[in-house]
């Protein structure tokens, strides 16, 4: 008889986390033993309870589901990490890659294809959703810079150059000079809009 997969299921919303337990709970050979509301609860929790997979939604708070796999690559290599996601976004399946993921798969995907992904991830495969793969190929890389990110990111808030350059720690002219180099990068007409594209497509 082969072992029962041990599963750590994060998500922030009780019903979706719920079902999805249940739907998971249905298969012979899954089980899951450990679920988590947020982000950082996800790290100890696979410790506590010797996960063999950790299923990940992306918008978490107390950390990102990108961010929580990259601490569980980091501090435990051999769990694998499924990556969930509401928002198709290019950008987050390449981020999710470079942060460890095995899977990358969208929440309405069939209970029974998400139940393959997690046997086919303890294998050593790599499962991703190929409507995102073709939409992540087609977009390319993310043009911008890690200051550039931040900057743009800093500035969706609404804060001013001068504010940013308070907070960031750079002169108004730098702040200047990375929004502009951000905003010819993504064709955008100003700084909401370039930071409206780069979130859609999951650069932020």
């Amino acid at each position: 008889m082969s072992r029962t997969i041990r599963v750590l299921l994060a998500e922030d919303q009780s019903m979706v986390r719920e079902a999805l337990a249940a739907l998971l709970g249905l298969e012979d050979d899954i089980e899951v033993v450990a679920q988590a509301a947020r982000g950082d609860e996800v790290l100890p929790l696979a410790r506590e309870h010797d996960v063999d997979v950790a299923l990940l939604d992306i918008e978490m708070p107390g950390a990102t589901g990108i961010e929580a796999a990259a601490r569980l690559h980091r501090e435990l290599p051999d769990v694998r990490l499924v990556i969930l996601t509401t928002f198709g976004r290019p950008g987050h399946l390449r981020t999710a890659m470079e942060s460890g993921a095995d899977a990358f798969l969208v929440k309405d995907a069939p209970a029974a294809q998400l139940a393959e992904a997690i046997r086919k991830v303890l294998t050593g495969e790599r499962v991703i959703d190929p409507t995102l793969a073709a939409a992540a190929l087609a977009e390319g890389t993310n043009p911008l810079t890690d200051r550039e990110r931040e900057v743009l990111r800093a500035a969706a808030a609404g804060s001013t150059n001068a504010e940013l350059a308070k907070t960031l720690h750079l002169s108004q002219g730098t702040v200047r000079n990375y929004l502009s180099t951000a905003i010819q990068k993504l064709a955008a007409r100003n700084r909401t809009e370039a930071a409206r594209i780069a979130e859609d497509k999951g650069w932020l």
